[in-house]
């Protein structure tokens, strides 16, 4: 089992499959992003080497991420691959649903039920002032069809300041009718400006006494290594969330390791990167040093994500883009 210093087990990866995306979110990356050449990214075989590896070490569950992971050629093709690794019990994407919905049926054909959707704003004319694109409607209908196959759907949605926060009442009604979670993510540092972040103003706390306000939030318990705290309203098919992303109260817990689309990997969303696996795996003089280069990385984790951020050296948090959502 892969665990770290502090009696972590580490036994869930967020694996990013490209960097692109077809949204400019503005708390995600700048406009004129600048994007890998495709002979930078992990390959088919270097994805599935690396998980055949994790899996053997108590890996169970795989998150794919971006960017935008539809936007990789052949993806369902690779998820039918990782689906088939002896030991990964469970496969998640979170997507921005601009190009999920052709691929629905058959993702429900793999057993792959598991969808976060990128959705901060229910209003077109918002949601083209946060992504920079104009496709609303594209997103809804994405959605919807999403819980025609009753898909286990998350919607991920960043609360900002001065942009959303009016829209929370909003997305907690979406949950009276729908069999979904809500989950309101506090804004984070990694929007790849190249300016300072000055910290929030609505943390988890705020958004919770802003919905509480107009709705009766009963907690209900949260699943073992959650990042969210989670709450059900009365006659409700669904529940709403909270993830203190900026407050990271739930680091005590964190049972993930991060992986970029170019190898890059992190033990601790606010840390450095910490190791290359793409680099390793194409090295083959140090091929065979990768797992036991892993295990050490892990180990050697910080406690909590204030202590990673402290030995953070770069002078600007990356863009989450590139870090893998």
């Amino acid at each position: 089992m892969l665990t770290d210093a502090h009696h972590r087990i580490i036994d869930y990866v967020r694996l990013s499959v490209t960097d692109r995306c077809n949204l400019r979110c503005t708390y995600c990356m700048p406009e004129d992003m600048h994007f890998v050449q495709k002979n930078e990214l992990l390959t088919d075989n270097e994805i599935l080497t690396l998980l055949q590896l994790l899996a053997g070490t108590g890996i169970s569950k795989v998150r794919i991420t971006g960017g935008e992971p539809f936007l990789r050629a052949g993806l369902m093709t690779l998820l039918e691959k990782i689906k088939n690794i002896p030991g990964i019990r469970e496969i998640a994407i979170t997507t921005n649903g601009i190009l999920t919905q052709p691929h629905i049926s058959a993702l429900r054909q793999l057993g792959i039920t598991n969808i976060n959707l990128s959705l901060d704003t229910l209003q077109a004319d918002r949601f083209l002032q946060i992504t920079r694109r104009n496709k609303f409607a594209t997103v809804m209908a994405t959605l919807e069809s999403l819980l025609q196959h009753n898909m286990q759907v998350k919607i991920n949605a960043v609360v900002m300041e001065n942009v959303n926060t009016d829209e929370l009442t909003a997305f907690t009604a979406l949950t009276r009718e729908n069999a979904l979670s809500v989950r309101f993510i506090e804004e984070m540092p990694f929007n790849g400006q190249g300016h300072a972040f000055s910290g929030i103003t609505w943390n988890y706390h705020k958004i919770l006494e802003t919905i509480s306000s107009q709705y009766a939030l009963q907690k209900i318990s949260d699943a073992p290594h959650s990042t969210s705290l989670n709450y059900h309203i009365p006659g409700h098919k669904g529940n709403i969330g909270v993830i203190p992303a900026y407050s990271r109260t739930f680091c005590g817990t964190c049972n993930r390791l991060r992986i970029s689309a170019t190898g890059s990997m992190k033990t601790c969303l606010y840390g450095n990167d910490v190791l290359n696996v793409k680099e390793m795996m194409r090295d083959e003089l140090h091929h065979n040093e990768l797992l036991p280069a892993i295990q050490s990385a892990i180990h050697a984790r910080f406690a909590n994500g204030f202590e990673a951020e402290q030995h953070h050296t770069a002078k600007n948090m990356e863009s989450m883009s590139v870090i893998g959502g």
